[in-house]
């Protein structure tokens, strides 16, 4: 093999770095606007942060905060998940009848502003002024028309309910629970079914090769792959509930963060302090829902992805053992 001539090859590049000018611009403008902002939340009189870190200490504010809140958004997306992942089985169904119903209710409840939902949810103790019963429906025409007796199952009375859920729980938090779980199903249906999906047919195909029922080949073929599409969107569900549970003051229910700390905003018209507390609590919450959804990313993410390492491409002159090229 002839050496090249080193005569002809060309000299030494005299490379010359891009300067980027604007960056430093852009830079010195973000760093004024900090400060700015620092200044502005150091020295303005309506910051009150004394009365903010009062506020946030309060038992109350601190009971709303885990049951109204912390509660709430662990109950509404149990429901959302569960009623979520049904509703995306019963769309992906080869029956049209559990199809429809599926559609019907993703339509219907995605098409309600959450705050309108719970306006109604919250009143649901109107429609059961009797109580709730159990029983064959319009059973009252057939006593009109056959004489026969009322066919109800049982009956429980709205007392009842009312003990045993007690007060202002039956009727705000229960609600706000139930308005906003789901809701949730009907956004996380589209947000499983797009996880389902997108696992390929050819898994569920050999999997049945392989004599897995279809209930086996869902739990232990297709749900790990889905998840990796499911988790991140879920994630943000999750952390957009725990947000809107503040719009359970629709309801309005007594036991939750906002209300509370409304509550010592109207009485002592500390209005910055006390929205300044509620967002606090509100991003604590948040940044530890968003550490624990990069962990969940990364656990059904293994082997997505990435790739082999590349093999290392020998030296010319460097023998790759017995046999290799020299």
């Amino acid at each position: 093999m002839s050496t090249p001539d080193l005569e002809h090859r060309p000299g030494a590049v005299d490379a010359v770095e891009v300067r980027h000018p604007w960056r430093w611009v852009a830079v010195a403008v973000i760093a004024l606007l900090a400060l700015m902002l620092a200044h502005l939340l150091v020295t303005n009189p309506a910051f009150d942060w004394a009365f903010t870190l009062q506020a946030m200490n309060q038992n109350l504010v601190i009971q709303g905060f885990l049951l109204g809140t912390l509660l709430t958004t662990v109950l509404a997306m149990v429901i959302g998940v569960s009623g979520g992942v049904l509703l995306a089985v019963m769309r992906l169904s080869d029956n049209p009848v559990l199809s429809a119903v599926s559609w019907v209710f993703t339509w219907f409840f995605r098409g309600i502003p959450r705050y309108v939902l719970l306006t109604f949810t919250g009143g649901l103790g109107a429609l059961f002024g009797t109580g709730l019963s159990l029983g064959v429906p319009f059973d009252f025409l057939l006593s009109d028309w056959f004489g026969t007796p009322e066919l109800r199952l049982f009956t429980i009375g709205q007392q009842t309910i009312y003990d045993v859920l007690g007060g202002v729980i039956a009727g705000g938090l229960i609600g706000g629970i139930l308005g906003l779980g789901i809701s949730e199903a009907a956004y996380m249906a589209e947000i499983a079914r797009a996880g389902l999906l997108s696992v390929d047919t050819g898994q569920r195909e050999a999997a049945e090769a392989l004599g897995m029922s279809r209930r086996l080949t869902m739990r232990r073929v297709v749900l790990p792959q889905a998840m990796r599409v499911i988790v991140p969107p879920t994630g943000n569900e999750v952390i957009a509930m725990l947000k809107d549970t503040s719009l359970l003051i629709a309801i309005p229910v007594q036991i939750e963060l906002f209300f509370r700390l409304s509550q010592i905003k109207t009485r002592y018209y500390e209005v910055v302090a006390t929205n300044v507390a509620a967002m606090l609590y509100y991003l604590i919450a948040t940044s530890v829902l968003m550490v624990g959804q990069y962990f969940l990313e990364r656990r059904f993410g293994r082997g997505f992805g990435s790739t082999p390492a590349a093999r290392p491409v020998a030296a010319a002159g460097v023998s790759l053992g017995p046999g290799g090229a020299k």
